[in-house]
């Protein structure tokens, strides 16, 4: 079998990414359509050795097109996602548009495949935050585990998170320093070059962030509504690659060896840990890869059963594309969907 597929939001950052990993993954499509605003119609993107030209979003006809991978921001996936599920095609939604409604189910398939079944409702998955998808891939074993309680988690994320804007004022800020020039302040609240901003997404009535609130939000939703997460998400001046310093507090006893075996079987996870120069993970190294990485596995002596532990992840793949690609695959291995159009 294989099946029709739209990307929209194809010329963005986390779009080209999931050309690249449709077809890196060998993803089964008949045909693969690159959508976009009207202002990048004729605009050219790859697809392995094809190239694509992008087709605007408002004059498409999804009525044979089997999924539709969206990544074009919340806006227009609160316009789009219902009108294109209702044509029969399958919308897996990268934006937070439809995260909290409890007729579309938040998934990442190493976490909660089995409530991929829901998307029936709407025709509609959302795909979590990108900060919250590594999060969950590595609590998930430990979870199943020892019983999280309480997750403290502080997030360094990189500027790609931002989109290519963010991505571009990182690069020209780091030049105008360099040479002396005048450093402008655009796409972030304060000046990013060489400097680090605890502040991303709007400020809520609490005094946290609502990227703060989402991975609350989302890991209750995914993993388990009982446990309690507060968390403090800061920009940092890194092109890709999301870092995260976590401590668990556990219900059970769980000792930092025990975690350690956990994490190196566990899907989506992989472990580098040695207590030495080097022997960790850096943002850097994940760039490009898929897993999410685990290291600096320690006991907590404040607490009773507590871990500390450093996530790492590239968050244009794990964070968002990856994850979009891997909950297509997981309809397509549990006969979910099928394809509109027959092979000839």
């Amino acid at each position: 079998m294989s099946f029709k597929v739209a990307v929209v939001g194809a010329t963005g950052n986390v779009g080209r990414e999931m050309l690249n990993i449709l077809e890196e993954r060998g993803f089964p499509v008949s045909e693969v359509v690159a959508l976009a605003s009207r202002r990048s119609m004729g605009t050219e993107v790859s697809f392995g050795d094809r190239t694509l030209k992008v087709r605007p979003l408002d004059q498409y006809d999804f009525s044979d097109t089997d999924i539709c991978i969206m990544s074009a921001g919340g806006n227009v996936s609160k316009e789009w996602s219902p009108k294109i599920g209702k044509q029969g095609c399958v919308v897996i939604d990268n934006s937070s548009a439809f995260r909290y409604d409890q007729d579309v189910p938040l998934i990442v398939p190493e976490v909660n495949p089995d409530a991929i079944s829901l998307f029936t409702r709407k025709n509609i998955i959302a795909n979590p935050n990108c900060s919250t998808a590594q999060l969950v891939v590595a609590l998930k074993p430990l979870h199943d585990a020892a019983t999280i309680k309480r997750v403290v988690v502080a997030t360094y994320q990189s500027v790609s998170g931002a989109g290519k804007e963010g991505m571009d004022e990182l690069f020209t800020q780091t030049r105008a320093v360099f040479v002396a020039d005048q450093v402008d302040v655009k796409k972030f609240t304060k000046r990013i070059a060489f400097n680090v901003i605890p502040h991303i997404d709007v400020f809520l009535d609490d005094g946290s962030t609502k990227e703060e609130w989402k991975m609350v939000a989302e890991t209750k939703k995914m993993l388990d509504p009982k446990i309690k997460l507060t968390a403090t998400c800061v920009r940092v001046p890194v092109f890709i690659g999301h870092s995260e310093a976590v401590n668990i507090e556990f219900e059970k006893p769980i000792t930092a060896d025990e975690a350690r075996d956990i994490l190196r079987d566990a899907p989506g996870c992989q472990v580098l840990d040695k207590r030495e120069d080097g022997g960790y993970i850096t943002p850097l190294e994940s760039a490009g890869e898929d897993a999410t990485f685990i290291s600096r596995i320690r006991e907590d002596s404040t607490i009773d059963n507590g871990l500390s532990m450093w996530i790492v992840s590239d968050n244009l793949r794990k964070g968002a594309a990856l994850n979009a690609v891997q909950i297509a695959e997981l309809l397509v291995e549990r006969g979910l969907i099928q394809p509109k159009k027959k092979a000839a």
